[in-house]
């Protein structure tokens, strides 16, 4: 349990409405602590590893204690209390501002990540105790031992993973995830949030995503010299995007299909909605479609667009 800190300001003793909380979720490697950690740089009380049955009980404290910020990480460690999290969240919902995220992460690049940390995954270190009767002396897992322990793990939080925003976590760097964590609680939870995010199909499809619209078979201004070193955000890309019939066409298409769908999502208590669009390289089509797509609903929904491909090489550039 991690002290809060200095910036966060206290709340009327049971004054639910005045409480924050984030409840964060995810498979094991795939980012947990470093966003709990942003988290705490925020001014978040963290608690990690907290049992579903505990919350309440952890809430009742924070509230008496006058802390408005509470950050609580739960994953498969805590297995048995999962299935109690839907109803958690539905009640949570009413009665505070609530967000729930949680992070994945492909199972290549979890590999790889637990192999350069040399970190035995929590589920196999479990059974590797259990087997040798020797607590806390868990062995480095081979590869098959590993990626059976990934899959274990996906099964048991799959009941959950559709709870709230969902980040897909596997090309990004730290600096990327802990903006995004702090965009995402910083929009109110009582609105329905769409993230617009453009990529590049060439480095996979965003595992977060709700809807992946594929622009590939439009105009690349990759191929227009003056413009290959720019992006779509900006002006001359833009105008020259807006000067193609399909684009725009594609463009009004996209706005016309959430439009007729979102409002239905909204009535069945969706918090978020992931919409991702894909070009080749995740630099000018896909990320101009992005823009556009996020000024246009900005006026009737929280917003948040993001860039998967230029926030890998330049830091985060996503909005509110």
């Amino acid at each position: 349990m991690n002290l809060p800190s200095s910036t966060a300001a206290p709340a009327t003793p049971h004054d639910a409405r005045a409480l924050r909380v984030v409840l964060l979720s995810g498979v094991s490697g795939s980012g947990k602590t470093i966003a709990l950690n942003s988290l705490e740089d925020a001014g978040y009380y963290c608690v990690d590893n907290l049992p579903v049955q505990l919350v309440d009980d952890l809430l009742g404290v924070a509230q008496q204690a006058g802390y408005r910020r509470l950050a609580i990480a739960m994953d498969a460690r805590g297995a048995e209390g999962l299935s109690l999290l839907p109803e958690l969240v539905r009640r949570l919902r009413a009665q505070c501002d609530l967000h729930f995220i949680f992070l994945d992460c492909r199972s290549e690049t979890l590999v790889q990540r637990f192999s350069e940390t040399r970190r035995a995954h929590p589920l196999t270190a479990r059974r590797g105790e259990q087997a040798r009767g020797i607590p806390g002396q868990p062995a480095p897992a081979s590869a098959p031992a590993l990626i059976e322990a990934i899959e274990l793990e996906r099964e048991l939080l799959a009941p959950v993973a559709g709870l709230g925003l969902h980040i897909d976590t596997s090309g990004l760097r730290p600096a990327q995830l802990r903006a995004w964590v702090r965009q995402a609680v910083q929009l109110e939870a009582s609105r329905v949030t769409l993230l617009f995010e453009s990529f590049a199909f060439k480095h996979g499809v965003a595992l977060d995503a709700d809807f992946v619209f594929d622009v590939r078979m439009l105009p690349n201004p990759h191929y227009e010299p003056q413009l290959r070193a720019l992006t779509g955000r900006d002006a001359a890309v833009a105008e020259f995007l807006r000067a193609q019939p399909d684009a725009m066409r594609m463009l009004a298409h996209i706005e016309g299909f959430l439009e007729t769908w979102l409002p239905m999502m909204a009535e069945d208590q969706r918090s978020y909605v992931v919409v991702a669009i894909g070009c080749t390289g995740g630099q000018h089509r896909s990320v101009f479609l992005a823009e556009q797509l996020g000024r246009h609903f900005m006026r009737s929904y929280s917003v948040l667009v993001r860039h998967r491909e230029l926030d890998a090489v330049g830091g985060s550039h996503a909005t509110a």
